[in-house]
């Protein structure tokens, strides 16, 4: 009854009653009282005639852009979706609302198809969910076009620009079903549009003929981190036990590599499952169930996980590999803390991910056009992952968007300075280009640091001028350079295919002493400047017996100032130097003067207040 009374929803039986037929269809059929920002203004222009692009962030409701008004509007509605399990979630979410929804798709047997059709065909199915492989083609949009076609939805809508001149050619074809459906609305929907994929679908799809809305990006509950990667599973293993009894998505690049950071999390006390599309369909829906329904589990998955994925406590996505671009990163991290909750998003990210990345564009069927922006979004994200600044800062600002410095990334945590590394850079270049620009960064690290591998004895390169050149730093710091020249365009990774390091020509005027090279200190290494310093910051970090409650107030002190200067914590002080103030405890402004991380200006304003607070909790302990 409820499904049939969903069914026979109508604009005029609405409007007759005096009531908004969008806000009657919200109440009673999905229960909700009033619309998210940006629902009621996409519904609003669909419902006039008008063709919709929607690019709104994950969690902000986007399926109800279309289904409201399917249901005001009566007739069938197509809904274009990439992934079979996302359009029968969907078609399930929806029976269950008491609305007639169908998909007709290869998963099903021929009579599941059949008899979902002959509701299509008799006027009882409001939504029909279909692949573009199936819709499109000459048969079923003859059959459709015999139907009573009100409005038509194209859900993740980027792949029309990045997916469809690749492998998934149909999205392409999309751009016929304005002409095929004259009368009915087209509206495309996606979480992730930079303003060049926006052109992109806006010109495809549409032949710049839409409304076109763009709904905030900023996700602020949740903490953006990117960490070099050294030794991965580890990496994970710690992250993860920070996180225990929390439901988490683990990103993969490899089906392989998704079996095997499963089986050590399970083996290391978590539980954890893979999924990835080598495995049967009985395996892939059974773990997809038992992530949904149960809590605490660790899914471990390429990213054929994730698509239309609404679990709303997922406390954490941390990717083991770079993600292809800065809109797959957004995408991916936005399955977290759907619930408004505090979430984190944590990479690694080393420099065999942008050889893999890079040859990954390079094999794929597509234009010289497509590989050429592929690759520039790449860039993009490479330099995100080496920026100093505020990390939501810049993800912000990529799709069109200012914002102040978050307070919730690991750069306004632990703000990491900048230095010179023009001479270091040098010493890099220098052996480079004495090893015949052929080799990867492990080599050449060897060659620098004077270690006689079988590799450098072999092709006599203890025998150049650079080598043993660079002893006076450790491996990771030169590592971290490399990485960042790479980043900043001074070296290319891979130019043949074969892992090897090429200088760029900003490389050989940075060689030439015509330009500088600012590099960004990681925390981890930061033996390239002022040694003493850190090592005593790094020494007080460390400390096992560091006291937790004084720093514990020493961070919420710092949180009310920074509140009352309407700035980010870290801009009052990082949590290196609380933690060095903890350990030191200082009693006069000579001692805090000491402190890392102390100047004069901030000596000034806040070191009698940080004081006061140091000794009030000496006093109470």
């Amino acid at each position: 009854m409820q499904a049939s009374m969903a069914g026979r929803t109508s604009t005029a039986g609405l409007f007759a009653e005096g009531r908004d037929p969008k806000r009657t269809v919200l109440k009673d059929v999905f229960g909700f009282d009033d619309f998210r920002p940006g629902q009621a203004d996409v519904m609003e222009a669909l419902l006039c005639g008008r063709h919709v692009l929607a690019v709104m962030p994950t969690g902000a409701g986007k399926s109800l852009c279309y289904q409201v008004p399917a249901l005001v509007l009566g007739g069938l509605t197509i809904v274009v979706s990439p992934l079979v399990a996302l359009m029968q979630d969907q078609v399930a979410a929806l029976r269950l609302a008491g609305v007639a929804a169908d998909t007709i798709n290869s998963s099903l047997d021929r009579d599941a198809n059949v008899a979902a059709w002959r509701r299509v065909a008799s006027g009882q199915t409001r939504l029909l969910y279909l692949a573009p492989e199936r819709l499109m083609t000459e048969r079923m949009l003859d059959a459709l076009a015999r139907l009573d076609i009100r409005l038509i939805a194209v859900d993740e809508a980027h792949c029309i620009s990045q997916w469809g001149p690749a492998f998934r050619r149909e999205y392409e074809d999309l751009a016929r079903l304005r002409d095929i459906f004259p009368k009915a609305p087209i509206i495309a929907l996606t979480a992730t549009a930079d303003e060049t994929t926006r052109t992109d679908i806006s010109a495809r799809l549409f032949a710049d003929r839409v409304d076109t809305l763009v709904l905030g990006f900023d996700r602020p509950n949740i903490s953006l981190a990117i960490e070099p990667k050294q030794d991965s599973k580890r990496q994970l293993l710690r992250f993860v036990e920070r996180h225990k009894g929390q439901s988490g998505i683990v990103y993969c690049l490899s089906r392989r590599k998704t079996e095997a950071m499963a089986a050590f999390l399970e083996q290391n006390g978590i539980t954890a499952l893979a999924y990835h599309a080598g495995m049967s369909k009985d395996a892939r829906e059974a773990n997809q169930n038992a992530f949904m329904t149960l809590s605490g589990v660790v899914m471990v998955a390429t990213i054929a996980f994730g698509m239309g994925i609404d679990k709303p406590d997922v406390a954490y996505v941390f990717h083991t590999d770079l993600p292809a671009s800065l809109d797959a990163y957004y995408q991916e991290i936005g399955r977290a803390g759907r619930d408004g909750r505090s979430a984190e998003a944590h990479m690694l990210y080393g420099l065999g991910d942008i050889r893999t990345r890079r040859l990954f564009i390079d094999d794929e069927d597509a234009s010289p056009e497509h590989k050429r922006r592929s690759h520039g979004r790449l860039d993009t994200l490479i330099g995100y992952c080496e920026t100093a600044q505020c990390r939501r800062q810049v993800l912000l600002s990529y799709f069109g968007e200012s914002a102040s410095p978050c307070g919730n990334c690991d750069n306004c945590r632990n703000q990491t300075p900048r230095a010179d590394g023009s001479a270091e850079a040098r010493i890099i270049l220098s052996a480079i280009a004495q090893t015949g620009e052929r080799f990867g960064a492990a080599h050449v690290i060897d060659v620098l640091l004077g270690h006689e591998t079988e590799k450098v004895l072999a092709r006599g390169h203890q025998n150049l001028a650079s080598f043993g050149t660079g002893a006076a730093h450790k491996r990771p710091a030169w590592l971290s350079l490399i990485r960042q020249l790479v980043a900043g365009g001074f070296l290319m990774p891979d130019p043949d295919g074969y892992g090897g390091l090429a200088i760029s020509e900003s490389g050989r005027a940075l060689g030439r002493g015509e330009t500088a090279f600012e590099y960004r200190v990681e925390t981890r290494h930061r033996s390239l400047r002022n040694k003493a310093r850190s090592a005593q910051g790094a020494a007080a970090a460390g400390t096992e017996d560091l006291d937790a409650a004084l720093l514990a107030a020493l961070k919420a002190l710092r949180l009310r100032l920074a509140k009352e200067r309407q700035v980010p914590a870290y801009v009052v002080f990082s949590d290196r130097t609380l933690i060095d103030m903890a350990e030191r405890r200082p009693r006069d402004l000579d001692a805090f003067a000491e402190v890392n991380g102390v100047g004069e200006a901030k000596l000034r304003e806040f070191g009698e207040i940080f004081l006061s607070a140091i000794a009030a909790y000496e006093a109470g302990a």
